[in-house]
């Protein structure tokens, strides 16, 4: 029997179909739960449905039940079906009746959807603290080896130089505007569903304001049914972010994967960080950088999926949003290790000086020839052809000094510029304001 049934007992092998995997993804959720029942707590305490003694009992075992969360001493049990469930039924089992009365006002969907929300904020905020990890060690990468050239390339055809400096740079860069869509999903996720109930508010007067000051929200899901409605939408809004992250890490693995390779050589690691063959002795394969690619494109799909679980769903709760949890949970997990170990491996990473000496990069520097020609007052068209018949005579003569100096360039990467460009895009997020509210909760 639950705590929201009557008197019937839902058949055992309906109870476990619809229950699935609840109780282990609900375990994320526990420390959400109980910081919404602080809040809701406190309102009910505020418009009269909470009296004074009951408050101070319920708040005194709700922070107890916190840190036995925080401290791994917190399980949901086999019979209890879901953490909101087993967060009540610890609270009317320890301080009795005072227990009962903490579900006034809400319906499981505001709960779970506040919950949701605090989770994700967590989760959000840690991958934040991970890109940033990860776009120090690009940067400094990018100084350091700002003066070694490599070959660039379109179509995989030697085209002009690069350097490593631009290589690393880039994908810092890249994470700038990865944070920007992180932030879209953040402002998403920072908005107050609890009070919205079953989707259609509720009679008692309830002050949602209350609430979304104490949990540190930017603002209300004001309309009690959009509210509702935010439920997978919130969700695939943060795969989005989540997949713009892992598409720079996928490309850059990819990269990786190439340059390692012996027909390139551009960079190695160190042998413990690779791997080996079962027949070939010789072999040091890159499958960190190859597991990064293929779960960074696993991330990529989950937009995708989670868009086809709540497509064509009329407004009000279903409980095919119950399994977005599945999809979603396990890839914060995935993207953290992923940005991780890319930060680990970088810090490990070696790369060869003098790769365009080699003659088979001499065809690089063909534009920079023709510029010189241009610099000397010949028209480009001109000096585009007189280039390209030397090209062909087999008669060109390469001129390896690269001179590029405006913004963006091999010689003058711009990096303070993007580091300025990442400290505003992660100030933006202003957790701090979330630390200050749920620590005052938790006094």
């Amino acid at each position: 029997m639950k705590i929201w049934q009557k008197n019937i007992d839902v058949d055992k092998f309906v109870e476990t179909f619809t229950v699935g995997n609840d109780r282990e993804m609900d375990m994320q959720l526990a420390a959400a739960d109980v910081l919404g029942s602080l809040a809701h707590t406190q309102m009910l305490n505020s418009i009269g449905l909470l009296a004074d003694d009951d408050l101070t009992i319920l708040q005194k075992e709700l922070k107890t039940i916190y840190n036995e969360i925080a401290n791994k001493q917190f399980t949901i049990e086999e019979s209890v079906e879901d953490v909101h469930s087993q967060v009540e039924m610890l609270l009317t089992a320890r301080i009795g009746e005072a227990g009962k009365k903490i579900h006034s006002g809400r319906s499981r969907n505001d709960q779970v959807l506040v919950d949701l929300k605090l989770y994700f904020r967590s989760e959000i905020e840690n991958l934040v603290h991970d890109v940033e990890g990860l776009f120090n060690t690009l940067v400094g990468l990018s100084e350091k080896h700002k003066s070694v050239l490599i070959p660039g390339y379109t179509h995989l055809q030697i085209a002009m130089p690069s350097s490593f400096g631009l290589w690393f740079g880039a994908y810092a860069e890249s994470l700038v505007d990865d944070l920007e869509l992180l932030k879209a999903a953040w402002k998403v996720c920072n908005k107050n569903p609890l009070g919205s109930a079953a989707g259609y508010g509720s009679s008692f007067p309830l002050n949602r304001t209350m609430t979304t000051e104490l949990l540190g929200f930017d603002d209300l899901n004001y309309n009690v049914v959009y509210a509702q409605m935010g439920r997978g939408k919130t969700e695939r809004i943060i795969a989005q972010g989540m997949s713009a992250i892992a598409a720079t890490l996928a490309k850059f693995a990819m990269d990786v994967c190439l340059f390692i390779n012996q027909n390139f050589g551009f960079i190695s690691f160190p042998a413990h960080l690779t791997t080996g063959s079962s027949i070939m002795p010789h072999k040091k394969n890159p499958d960190v950088f190859e597991l990064i690619r293929s779960r960074c494109n696993k991330i990529q799909a989950l937009p995708n999926e989670i868009a086809l679980m709540t497509t064509n769903l009329p407004s009000g709760y279903h409980r095919d949003l119950q399994l977005l949890k599945e999809n979603l949970f396990p890839a914060f997990q995935s993207l953290s290790d992923c940005l991780k170990i890319a930060s680990f491996m970088l810090d490990h990473i070696s790369v060869k000086e003098d790769i365009l000496q080699d003659p088979k990069y001499d065809y690089l520097f063909s534009v920079e020839v023709v510029n010189n020609e241009v610099l000397r007052g010949v028209p480009f068209r001109e000096a585009y052809r007189n280039i390209g018949l030397a090209i062909d005579e087999g008669t060109f003569q390469p001129s390896k000094e690269v001179r590029h100096t405006h913004e963006g360039s091999i010689g003058n990467l711009c990096n303070d510029e993007i580091r300025r460009m990442f400290g505003e895009a992660k100030n933006s997020f202003h957790f701090e304001k979330v630390h200050q509210a749920l620590a005052s909760l938790l006094q």
